[in-house]
This record gives C-alpha cells, sequence and structure tokens, in this order.
C-alpha cells in the first residue's frame, strides 16, 4: 500500500527540509491507530513514554505542563469528553509500530537523504486529543511529518531562524537539557502559518520550527513521524558551543540554517564532550 502518493513525495522534495508544508497521505485508518489500539499500547509502554496534559492550556506556559501519565489508557477511551491531549512517545519500542514508522518513512527516504544526509534515531509518536485541546508553543529538534488520522486540528507553524519567535539565548537553553515549551507574546502571532489538516492530509514541520496546535471540533488522533539528520546534529551541538560561548560574556553568531552545516562550532563542542568525559 502506497502511503503517499506521488504527488505528495514530489511536493515534499520540493520544500524539504526548510518550508513547512501540507501533504496528502493515504493512512486514513489503521488497525494500530484506533483509539482501542492506543489505550491498549499505553499499558505496555514506559510511563516516561507517556505524556498525558490538560487540552485547555494556553498556547504558551509557564514551566512544565501537569502530568497524569497514570491514568492514559483510561484518558485515551474517554478522550471524547476527558477535555486531555495523549502523546504516547517512541512507540517503535513496540515491534508492530516499529514496521509501520518504517513503512511510513521507507517511501520518503529519496527524497530526504540526498539533501540531509542518512535518516538517524527514526522515532514515532501518536496523538490522542480532545474536541478543542491545545499543544502549547513549543519547537522540536527532529524533522517531522504529522499524519492526522481523525478528526481535525490546525498547527500553526512559525519560522525556524526567527528570533523574535524563539531567541539564541532559548536555543541554547534548550540544547542543554531545557523544556521545549517556549515563551509566547500575542504580537508573535502574526509571524506564524496557520495549516489545517483533516484525515487523509499531513503537514511538514522543519527543525526548530516553534509550532502550536489547536485541536477541531472532533476527536483527534494523528502520528508523528520523526527523524534526525547530521546537519541537525550538528546545529544541536553548535548551539551547546555558542552557550559556552555566551558564559564567557560574548556574543556568538547562531547557526546557520541549511544547507550550511555549522561544522566548526559542532565539531569544537564535541570535541569539548570528550575531554570533559575523560577528565572524569
Amino acid at each position: 500500500m502506497t502511503i503517499f502518493p506521488v504527488s505528495a513525495q514530489s511536493r515534499f522534495a520540493e520544500n524539504y527540509p526548510e518550508v513547512a508544508h501540507t501533504l496528502k497521505h493515504g493512512l486514513d485508518s489503521h488497525p494500530l491507530l484506533d483509539l482501542e489500539a492506543l489505550a491498549d499500547l499505553s499499558g505496555k509502554l514506559p510511563l516516561d513514554s507517556i505524556e498525558c496534559n490538560r487540552g485547555d492550556q494556553p498556547i504558551g506556559v509557564d514551566g512544565v505542563p501537569e502530568q497524569f501519565r497514570e491514568q492514559a489508557a483510561e484518558t485515551i477511551l474517554n478522550i471524547e469528553k476527558a477535555g486531555f491531549w495523549v502523546c504516547l512517545r517512541n512507540v517503535e519500542q513496540q515491534p508492530e509500530y516499529a514496521e509501520l514508522l518504517e513503512q511510513l518513512l521507507a517511501e520518503m527516504r529519496p527524497r530526504i537523504e540526498p539533501k540531509t544526509g542518512r535518516m538517524l534515531n527514526l522515532q514515532c509518536f501518536l496523538f490522542a486529543t480532545s474536541p478543542g485541546g491545545v499543544t502549547p508553543y513549543h519547537f522540536d529538534p527532529e524533522h517531522n511529518i504529522l499524519l492526522q488520522v481523525r478528526g481535525s486540528k490546525v498547527m500553526t507553524v512559525f519560522p525556524a531562524g526567527d528570533t523574535a519567535c524563539a531567541a539564541d539565548e532559548i536555543h541554547e537553553a534548550y540544547h542543554r537539557g531545557g523544556r521545549p515549551e517556549l515563551p509566547w507574546r500575542e504580537d508573535m502571532a502574526q509571524r506564524g502559518t496557520p495549516f489545517a489538516i483533516g484525515p487523509g492530509e499531513a503537514v511538514y514541520v522543519p527543525v526548530m520550527a516553534p509550532h502550536y496546535v489547536t485541536n477541531g471540533a472532533e476527536v483527534s488522533v494523528s502520528i508523528s513521524i520523526t527523524w534526525r539528520s547530521e546537519w541537525s546534529y550538528a546545529e544541536s551541538d553548535a548551539r551547546c558551543f555558542n552557550a559556552w560561548v555566551r558564559q564567557m560574556g560574548l556574543t556568538p553568531k547562531a547557526p546557520a540554517r541549511w544547507p550550511h552545516q555549522n561544522r566548526a562550532k559542532a565539531y569544537g563542542w564535541r570535541a569539548m564532550r570528550k575531554l570533559r568525559r575523560a577528565a572524569g
């Protein structure tokens, strides 16, 4: 079964890796993606692979959202009235979901690797969301395609390199181990591009592009397939190097976006990290 039609693969190739865009897909339904399957899966995953948060959150959250991991299965089965959103992380820990992830990414691999190199750290996330639920403003270090399976949502995506949306210091703190949630100001809203998707539609989100998600009036089920690249790791390491430079009272230049490789700072940070580990 073809998941992404040729037209979607071509559109993806034209925009990858730096431009957010929508795609068509053929994964409108799948036995591994109904609510009963997700509830069963939640009981097989370790608790640190589960997020379960209230859906009535603001776009910007201050601090770490409250978690309700232990009740994930019950919440998923009652998601229509629960007022929550649930994220099951790294579901590729289960063989059948690892197979699904590989199937989904196999079609895109020839469009991806010629540009950003070998696909690394392939991961899969599943989301079940109550009507009207909000996933707050945040960013992620992976290349990401979010496929909508049931219901609808609007993902508003902001430019990855726009310091008005996320300052360099915030990027640096994140790559040194900070949280992905970002400060939000209403004056930033005009910088975002909303992408409305329903069943059979997907949205691609570039590495570290800030975004937030607003669910539609029905229950939503979606699947996020992600991967890293050497380029994305180099940007991360260059940000860590910049954080070290900033600690010395200097103002470093931000890493350049693709197709720049940021190798000098990345290799510098990796060398420093090895020395620190060797020193104990």
